[in-house]
């Protein structure tokens, strides 16, 4: 909750969301019985147990096509650490490896420096730019899954 509703945090994201949405939101995935594989998922902090952030993929409507997105969110203390490229890595490779994606996407704010480094640290490279439905402007990163070494031929 706190991750979600800090202006600092999310302000590359559209800023904070509505205390009450996200509560309602994290009550009702709580108590859902349904293992959605898209979907994001809380970061914990291995030494302390702490949530530091949340991590995962959601379908979102770019230009007319259907995406799939990478999306990394960290608290101000996780910042800087690696957290965010470590996870960002396993969702990756979940979402290529596990659940058979062939593409996945990035939105990332021109002013976001730091989510840019991660998102080429895993692999994505600019596309293009996207004006998104309130007019914001996203750089559009991309990650095609790569082919597989030593595949029989024949």
């Amino acid at each position: 909750m706190a991750i979600w509703t800090n202006p600092e945090v999310t302000g590359y994201m559209g800023g904070p969301r509505d205390r009450e949405k996200v509560e309602r939101i994290l009550d009702a995935e709580a108590r859902s019985d349904q293992t959605d594989e898209i979907g994001l998922w809380p970061v914990t902090e291995k030494a302390t147990g702490e949530v530091i952030g949340d991590c995962g993929l959601t379908r979102k409507d770019i230009d007319g096509d259907e995406e799939v997105e990478l999306v990394y969110v960290f608290a101000r203390g996780a910042w800087g650490r690696g957290y965010a490229t470590e996870a960002a890595a396993a969702i990756r490779d979940y979402a290529f490896d596990r659940l058979g994606l062939d593409r996945l996407v990035a939105l990332i704010d021109p002013a976001n420096t730091a989510s840019e480094k991660v998102a080429v640290k895993i692999g994505m490279t600019h596309e293009k730019d996207a004006v998104r439905p309130d007019g914001a402007v996203r750089r559009v990163y991309v990650l095609k899954k790569p082919p597989r070494e030593g595949r029989a031929m024949g």
